[in-house]
């Protein structure tokens, strides 16, 4: 058997390796119908390599959320200016469809499956955990350092709220068929103002008769 490579950079060039074959056959012929020695064979690299970088295929496409997660992140990190929220919260948004366009049509086709709400690879699984606590990361950072001030209680869980939001327009983005995901881009655009103007609204008193037992909602639910 042939030894699996170090944590090295060539290491790290044949995990992306890995995981771009694996994503070309998900398309090419469905997840389910997809084997680890298939993956193996298409990346070029034995058997007992892939399964060292990853145990198996559920472990293959958490990699791949991670990957994408690390994209956003750096996108994020390159393109996001300025104190306003809506502005923070629109760039950001964008940068996911930027990262994730080569990916749109995997997306696509491999919804159903993480969609099941048993399922492993579902975003809101315990091993999607990684990936959504990366997410959210990119939330709690976006939050810092803008200049809307927002009820105390909803600006300790805006975070999650964004990340849940972020959930909303990756769907949306997933059955986006227009060019460039174009319409995407547009509710995005649309909703950012509505997004910092709710956050604003929030310090209004008679507003949290109403924001309180939603939040307490969100958080029962969560448990």
């Amino acid at each position: 058997m042939t030894r699996p490579e170090p944590a090295t950079a060539r290491g790290e060039e044949t995990r992306q390796q890995i995981i771009d074959a694996a994503l070309r056959l998900f398309e090419q012929n469905g997840y389910t119908k997809t084997t680890m020695r298939a993956i193996a064979g298409e990346a070029g690299v034995s058997v007992g390599n892939a399964y060292y970088y990853f145990g198996s295929k559920e472990h293959l496409v958490q990699g791949f959320y991670q990957l994408i997660q690390t994209l956003h992140e750096q996108r994020v990190e390159q393109t996001v200016r300025g104190d306003s929220l809506a502005a923070r919260w629109q760039t950001m948004e964008l940068a996911f469809v930027d990262v994730a366009a080569p990916y749109h049509e995997f997306g696509g086709k491999f919804f159903a499956i993480a969609a099941e709400p048993t399922s492993p690879l579902s975003p809101f699984s315990d091993e999607s955990r990684p990936a959504r606590e990366s997410s959210i990361a990119i939330m709690r950072n976006l939050v810092i350092g803008h200049d809307v001030k927002g009820d105390m209680r909803l600006m300790a869980e805006l975070p999650n709220l964004l990340w849940l939001a972020h959930m909303g327009i990756v769907l949306f983005w997933v059955h986006d068929r227009s060019p460039d995901q174009e319409r995407t881009r547009l509710l995005i655009r649309r909703v950012a103002p509505l997004v910092e103007r709710v956050v604003a609204l929030s310090r209004l008193r008679p507003l949290r008769a109403v924001l309180y037992p939603a939040l307490d909602l969100i958080e029962d639910l969560g448990k």
